[in-house]
C-alpha cells in the first residue's frame, strides 16, 4: 500500500481543488499586504495627528453623512459592536471633534455628526491618508491599478458565491 505524496495529500484535504495551494498563496499575499498597509497607516496616523485607525475610521464614517449617524447605524457601517463605538464617540465629544444629540421621539437613539473642528481636523487627516496611500502604491501604474481592482472585485465576488 503506498501513502499519497504530501502535496496530492493537502489537495484531497481541502476537497481536491487542483489550485489548492495556490489558493493558500494567494490568502497569505493578500493578508501580509493588507496587514502591512494597515500597520503603516496607524503608525503615520499616531506619529502625525495623535490618533488611532479606529478614530479615523469613525470620523471618516460621519463625514461621508455630514446629518450624522445614529449610534447602531455607526456600528453597523465599521462592523464594530456599539460598545467598541460608544468609547470612540466619548473621546471625541471630549475633543469637541463630535457631538451627540438624542432624538426627540427616543431618547435611547443618540446620533452623532462631526463638528466644524471635526470636519477640517478629519479632512487634514485624510488628505495626508491619501498621500500615504498614494506612495505605498507608487511602483503601480494606473493599468495595474484598474487590473488588480478588477480582479479583487473578481475574488470577492468568488468570496461570496462560494461561501458556506
Amino acid at each position: 500500500m503506498t501513502t499519497p505524496s504530501a502535496p496530492r495529500a493537502f489537495a484531497e484535504k481541502l476537497g481536491g481543488a487542483p489550485h489548492s495551494k495556490t489558493s493558500l498563496r494567494l490568502w497569505l499575499r493578500l493578508l501580509s499586504c493588507s496587514m502591512i498597509i494597515e500597520r503603516r497607516i496607524r503608525s503615520r496616523l499616531e506619529a502625525e495627528f495623535q490618533t488611532t485607525l479606529p478614530r479615523f475610521d469613525v470620523m471618516a464614517a460621519l463625514e461621508r453623512e455630514p446629518d450624522g449617524l445614529t449610534m447602531s447605524q455607526l456600528s453597523a457601517a465599521l462592523l464594530v459592536s456599539n460598545g467598541n463605538v460608544t468609547g470612540i464617540v466619548n473621546r471625541l465629544i471630549e475633543e469637541l471633534l463630535v457631538v451627540r444629540t438624542l432624538e426627540s421621539d427616543d431618547r435611547r437613539v443618540a446620533t452623532v455628526r462631526l463638528t466644524r473642528k471635526g470636519r477640517e481636523t478629519f479632512q487634514r487627516m485624510a488628505r495626508a491618508h491619501e498621500a500615504w496611500v498614494d506612495k505605498m502604491f507608487a511602483g503601480l501604474n494606473e493599468a495595474q491599478m484598474e487590473q488588480l481592482m478588477k480582479l479583487l472585485a473578481e475574488v470577492r465576488h468568488s468570496i461570496d458565491e462560494n461561501a458556506d
